[in-house]
């Protein structure tokens, strides 16, 4: 009767300690809910241009549209060229379009962040643009020089791959101040810092040129880490009912997405998310994922990409600093009955 009698107050007292438990954890749902909780994102496959990320780290020259009319503005290419060029911006928009859906990130995109977008961008070849300027056997950089003074680069070789635009179009309009007016580059791949807006003049160096960022140590090559993202539902949201659909995006950079996987229980299993196809080789996808809610309680869900080499993203944390940021994106949610 005795070990019955302590069995029993252990269990009662077990049962205490788990309710006031869950006391707590409810009470700190209600904190985290009311103070940090976040809307979902609602991600469409082409980011409108007044949605597009900015970042400009000194300003936004301002460039005449009298001098495009007047022939004032001028892009030139200079260096190791037999044939050095200087265009208009009419001659420019005389040669041929070139359209493609690329998606930019900035080197500096916390995971889980929002500078990260999708645009159909339109304008010239670069490759096509060099190849006419005769490049010497001993081009070594393609220097990009804009009108605010920055410049940056990347190599001879990556220019030539054929697949880098000089835009003057953002998704069918004329480019937007912002984002580079009237020229700017879009290097598929590569993060934003090398993708240099405000373009006038481009340079083929015999020597490794580095730019006002490499010289403070950030990576020359910059390649985009592979990425993901839960925009739906939201940090510390409540849902309720046995069923949700998670929405994301994810991006391999230069490599695509292969599979994108999501955990419903802080990682300890993960399930396939449904991916729709990618507008190009170079853009984002958009996944889902149907989640049967097993009962109400707090899950923490958390993304992760595999890309198109089969490299799953790295779930080590890192920050920005030297070559981007890396680490799994998560999300807490309170699920309550319907």
């Amino acid at each position: 009767m005795e070990w019955s009698r302590r069995k029993f107050l252990a269990v009662s007292g077990l049962s205490a300690m788990a309710a006031g438990l869950a006391r707590e954890v409810q009470a700190g749902m209600f904190i985290m809910k009311r103070l940090f909780a976040l809307a979902p994102r609602e991600t469409t496959p082409l980011t409108p241009n007044k949605d597009f990320y900015i970042v400009n780290y000194d300003g936004v020259p301002t460039i005449p549209v009298a001098d495009l009319i007047t022939g004032k503005w001028t892009l030139s290419v200079t260096g190791a060229v037999k044939k050095p060029l200087t265009l208009t911006y009419q001659q420019i928009q005389k040669r041929p379009l070139l359209e493609q859906i690329v998606t930019l990130e900035c080197i500096e995109n916390p995971v889980g962040g929002s500078s990260i977008s999708n645009a159909r961008w339109g304008g010239i070849s670069l490759k096509a643009l060099l190849e006419e300027a005769e490049p010497l056997p001993s081009a070594f950089k393609a220097v990009l020089r804009a009108s605010d003074g920055y410049a940056d680069s990347f190599s001879f070789q990556r220019a030539m791959q054929g697949d880098v635009l000089l835009a003057y179009l953002m998704n069918g309009d004329q480019l937007p101040p912002d984002h580079g007016f009237p020229l700017r580059a879009v290097v598929p791949g590569i993060y934003g810092i090398k993708n240099v807006k405000w373009l006038t003049e481009i340079e083929l160096t015999e020597f490794d040129f580095r730019g006002y960022w490499q010289q403070r140590g950030w990576a020359d090559d910059a390649p985009i880490l592979t990425m993901s993202r839960i925009d739906d539902p939201g940090l510390y949201q409540e849902i309720k009912g046995d069923q949700y659909t998670i929405k994301g995006i994810a991006f391999g950079g230069a490599h695509g997405v292969k599979e994108v996987e999501i955990s419903t229980d802080g990682g300890r299993t993960w399930n396939q998310a449904k991916m729709e196809p990618p507008l190009s080789p170079f853009s984002w996808v958009l996944w889902s994922y149907a989640w049967q809610i097993p009962k109400p309680d707090v899950y923490t869900l958390i993304v992760r990409a595999t890309d198109g080499r089969g490299l799953l993203q790295s779930r080590d944390i890192a920050t920005a600093y030297p070559k981007g940021p890396s680490g799994l994106h998560y999300v807490v949610v309170d699920v309550v009955k319907g």
